[in-house]
């Protein structure tokens, strides 16, 4: 079993995320989580070849919000590998702002748009 690891940070502070990412044999498991990781959402995408199209199902944590996250990134690394995808999205601050979610929201798109535009490659 392949175990290679890529690592990708974006932003500072409050509002750094990482992106952690290995394939576990021809599937690829990405943690996206800042300095307070946890399992908050869990989302796994898989390419249909047939069609063309990824599907994505998702699992959040009971007052979690980490969903949006996991969905948006399990879609789009699905559709970049053309494979499966399992995205564990873990992402907390306290007293967060608005304009701190809005920066993590965006430095995680962000990391995960760069990490399928390297093709997902370790």
């Amino acid at each position: 079993m392949q175990l290679d690891k890529s690592e990708l940070s974006k932003g500072e502070g409050r509002t750094k995320v990482n992106l952690s990412a290995y394939y576990m044999g021809g599937d690829l498991v990405v943690g996206i989580y800042n300095e307070n990781a946890h399992i908050g959402a869990v989302a796994i995408a898989e390419y249909d070849h047939k069609s063309q199209r990824v599907s994505t199902s998702v699992i959040t944590r009971l007052g979690h919000k980490d969903d949006a996250v996991a969905q948006k990134a399990a879609h789009i690394i699905g559709k970049s590998t053309k494979g499966v995808a399992c995205i564990i999205a873990g992402i907390h601050l306290d007293a967060i702002t608005n304009a701190e979610i809005d920066n993590i929201v965006e430095n995680a798109s962000s990391l995960v748009y760069e990490f399928a535009d390297k093709g997902c490659s370790m």
